[in-house]
C-alpha cells in the first residue's frame, strides 16, 4: 500500500461512578485515563501525525484549573502526551497516589470525563496549533468548549462567509476552527437563555450557575449548528460544566460505536477497540446511527437523540478495505471475501496454470485478502482434483491419486516492507533511490522464469510504490509474469469526507485516462469536460452533477488497467506485468452494508463532494494540463 493519508480517530470516556469507586474496584482512580490511553493506542493506525487529550473535573471549586488538554506532535505522539500527564503524578508517594480527594483537589487530568484524538491532516496543515483537540475558553463553566472530530467540511467556504456576514472575525481559516467558534457561539446562546430563566426565577449567585448547567441542552447546540455543515464526520466535545457528546453525519460516512453500562459510557472510531478494551462481545456494542448524537450530561444521563434526518446510507467502503482496523469480525469477513472473488480474474491472468503460480501479498493491510485470495484457489484446485479422479475409466492407483492430490495453491512470504522513507531526505534521485528499497523480497522463493508471481494489494492510489519499489524488486525474481491485484476498484475520484486525496493528479487510474485521450486525440473530451465543470460551478450547488465521470466513458476497465500497465513499469524491465482489480460488482457484493463508494465510481452523498471534484478538475487543467505534455 502507498503512503495514502490516513483519517482520523476519536476515543471519549465517561466515568458514571466517583471516583472512589474505580480506586476500590479496579485499584486506581486512573481507571478512566488508562482506558483512554488503549483506546487511543488501539487505533494508532488512524493517526500518525499528531494526538491529543482534554479531561473535565466535575468538581473543582472556584479559582481551581477544571478542564486540562494536552498535545502533541508525531508518530509517538500518544506516548508524549500522556508521559507528561504521568509526570505530574511520579514524585507522589504511594498514599497521596492512591488517595482521591487529594488528587481530585491538586492534580491536573483527574476528572469523569475524557477526550482523545488521534491526527492525521486532511489539508496539509501541520503544526501543534492544528492537533486536536481545540479549545474554547470562558469564565462561564458552561461556556468552556473542547471538541475534537473526525471530519473534513466541503463547505466550509460557504460557512466561513455566512458568519462573517453575521459580523463575526474568524481568526483562522480552517474548518476545525470555524466549526467550534460556531459551536461556540450557539453554546454561548444557550447558556445566555438559561441565564435568562434563572433571572426570571429570581436566582442569585451560585444557584444561578447551578440552573444553566443543570438545564443545558447540548441538543439544541447541535441542531443549531450541525445542519449548516457539508461533509462528513464524527463531531466530539466536552463542555466545562461536564456536558459530553458525538455526533455522527447524517450520510453516515464516517464510523463511530459506543457502548455503555452502570460504570462507563465511551466511544470510539472502531469497534473492535472497545471490544478489546472492555472485554466486549460485538453484539454488546452499538453503532451511533447517522445524524444521531451520543449526549450524556452532566448529572450522567446518557441518551441517543436525533438532531438531524438521515440523509443517506453512504457508509464508506474504504473504511472496510483499508482505514479501519481489520480485527473487526464484519471487516475480517469482508476482506477475505474480496480477495476471494478475484479467483476467476486471477485464472485468466496467469492462463489457469495454478501449477506454476506463486501467491503472495504486500504487507500489511493485504494480508486478509490474500487469505481470502488463497480460499479461492483451494476452492478451484480441489474442484479441478474432483474432475480429473471423476474422469478415471478404471479404479485409481495410489501413485494415480498422490500425483493428481498433490495439486496445491503455493503461497510464500515474498515482500517484506524493510524501511520507513524519512521525509528528510528532499534532493530527488537520492530520495527515489531509497524509495526503491523500501521493499525487499525472499530470493529463491520462486522458480525464475517459470512461475508467475500473484501479488495482492488492497489498493492501488498514486502508483508511486509500484513504480519506484514493489515493481522493481520483484523482477529481481524474474517469474514469468507478474500480476498486481488490487482487491479495491479502480480509484478514480478525490475523497473529500476526512482523507487527504484531494487532487485527482494524484491517482494512477486518472493519469492513465488522460493519457489515453491523448493517445486517440479525444481532446475535445477533455475540453468539453473542463467547461462542463466550469459551468457546474456557476449553478446553485444542489444542481451540480459530476461531470469528471465524463472522461472515463470512452474506456474499458481493461484499457485504463493495460495504460497504468505501461506507466508504471520501470525502465530495463522485461518481466510482463498485468494489474487486476477488484470490480464495483464485486466492491458492493463483499461490502454491502457500506454503500459509499465515491472513491470508484464518483456517486458523492453530498453536493458539497460533487463541488469539490468539479473544482478539481477545472484546477488541474488549469494548473497541470495546459502546461506540461505528460505526467
Amino acid at each position: 500500500m502507498e503512503p495514502l493519508k490516513h483519517e482520523c480517530g476519536v476515543a471519549m470516556v465517561r466515568l458514571l461512578k466517583p471516583l472512589d469507586y474505580y480506586q476500590q474496584k479496579y485499584g486506581t482512580w486512573m481507571y478512566g485515563l488508562n482506558k483512554l490511553y488503549l483506546m487511543m493506542e488501539k487505533q494508532h493506525n488512524r493517526g500518525q501525525e499528531g494526538a491529543g487529550m482534554a479531561c473535565v473535573n466535575l468538581d473543582a471549586v472556584p479559582g481551581t484549573e477544571y478542564m486540562f488538554r494536552e498535545r502533541a506532535e508525531g508518530s509517538n505522539a500518544i506516548t508524549k502526551i500522556f508521559e507528561t500527564v504521568q509526570k505530574s503524578f511520579k514524585s507522589l508517594s504511594p498514599d497521596l497516589l492512591t488517595d482521591v480527594k487529594y488528587a481530585k483537589d491538586y492534580l491536573p487530568f483527574v476528572g469523569e470525563l475524557y477526550m482523545g484524538h488521534l491526527r492525521y491532516s486532511t489539508t496539509g496543515k501541520s503544526g501543534l496549533s492544528f492537533v486536536h483537540p481545540f479549545l474554547r475558553r470562558n469564565n462561564w463553566r458552561a461556556k468552556n468548549l473542547c471538541l475534537c472530530g473526525n471530519f473534513n467540511m466541503t463547505n466550509i467556504d460557504e460557512v466561513f462567509e455566512s458568519i462573517v456576514e453575521q459580523g463575526q472575525y474568524p481568526r483562522i481559516y480552517s474548518d476545525s476552527y470555524i466549526t467550534l467558534e460556531l459551536m461556540g457561539h450557539r453554546l454561548d446562546r444557550e447558556v445566555e437563555r438559561n441565564f435568562n430563566d434563572a433571572l426570571s426565577l429570581g436566582l442569585t449567585k451560585q444557584d444561578i450557575t447551578k440552573y444553566i448547567e443543570d438545564n443545558i441542552r447540548i441538543s439544541n447546540v447541535l441542531k443549531t449548528t450541525m445542519p449548516k455543515f457539508d461533509g462528513g464526520y464524527v463531531m466530539c466535545g466536552l463542555t466545562g460544566s461536564g456536558e459530553m457528546f458525538s455526533m455522527r453525519d447524517p450520510w453516515g460516512i464516517r464510523p463511530a460505536f459506543w457502548y455503555k453500562n452502570d460504570e462507563i459510557v465511551v466511544l470510539a472510531s472502531e469497534r473492535p477497540v472497545l471490544q478489546t478494551t472492555f472485554d466486549l462481545a460485538c453484539d454488546d456494542i452499538n453503532e451511533l446511527e447517522p445524524g444521531c448524537a451520543l449526549i450524556v450530561k452532566k448529572n450522567g444521563h446518557c441518551s441517543v437523540e436525533r438532531i438531524m434526518e438521515q440523509k443517506g446510507d453512504c457508509k464508506c467502503s474504504f473504511e472496510r478495505i483499508y482505514f479501519s482496523r481489520g480485527s473487526d469480525r464484519d471487516i475480517y469477513h469482508e476482506r477475505k471475501q474480496l480477495g476471494e472473488q478475484l479467483t476467476d480474474s486471477i485464472l485468466k491472468a496467469v492462463d489457469y496454470d495454478t501449477e506454476h503460480t506463486v501467491f503472495s501479498f504486500i504487507p500489511n493491510t493485504a494480508e486478509v485478502a490474500f487469505y481470502g485470495m488463497l480460499s479461492g484457489f483451494k476452492r478451484y484446485i480441489n474442484e479441478q482434483k474432483i474432475r480429473k479422479i471423476q474422469a478415471l475409466d478404471h479404479k485409481p492407483t495410489y501413485e494415480e491419486l498422490q500425483e493428481i492430490l498433490s495439486s496445491y495453491a503455493r503461497s510464500e512470504k515474498i515482500a517484506w516492507k524493510d524501511i520507513k522513507l524519512r521525509t528528510f531526505i528532499t534532493e530527488g534521485a537520492s530520495r527515489n533511490d531509497l524509495a526503491s528499497h523500501v521493499y525487499d523480497v525472499t530470493y529463491e522463493s520462486l522458480e525464475p522464469y517459470k512461475d508467475n508471481l500473484v501479488i495482492i494489494d488492497d489498493s492501488i492510489v498514486r502508483g508511486t510504490t509500484l513504480k519506484e519499489s514493489i515493481l522493481k524488486i520483484l523482477d529481481r525474481l524474474h517469474p514469468q509474469k507478474i500480476v498486481i491485484v488490487s482487491s479495491s476498484p479502480q480509484i478514480r475520484y478525490p475523497d473529500y469526507y476526512g482523507i487527504d486525496m484531494p487532487s485527482l493528479e494524484e491517482f494512477c487510474a486518472f493519469r492513465a485516462t488522460i493519457e489515453l485521450l491523448k493517445e486517440r486525440g479525444l481532446y475535445h473530451i477533455i475540453e468539453n469536460t473542463y467547461n462542463n465543470c466550469k459551468a457546474e460551478l456557476d449553478k446553485p450547488k444542489s444542481e451540480m452533477v459530476n461531470h469528471v465521470r465524463d472522461i472515463y466513458k470512452p474506456f474499458t476497465v481493461e484499457e485504463i488497467n493495460n495504460k497504468i500497465v505501461e506507466m508504471l513499469r520501470p525502465e530495463n524491465m522485461n518481466t510482463p506485468v498485468e494489474i487486476v482489480f477488484q470490480s464495483i460488482e464485486g466492491l458492493h457484493k463483499a461490502i454491502p452494508n457500506h454503500k459509499g463508494d465515491w472513491y470508484f465510481t464518483g456517486n458523492y452523498p453530498t453536493q458539497g463532494g460533487i463541488k469539490l471534484v468539479n473544482q478539481a478538475f477545472v484546477r488541474f487543467v488549469d494548473n497541470v494540463y495546459k502546461y506540461e505534455q505528460k505526467f
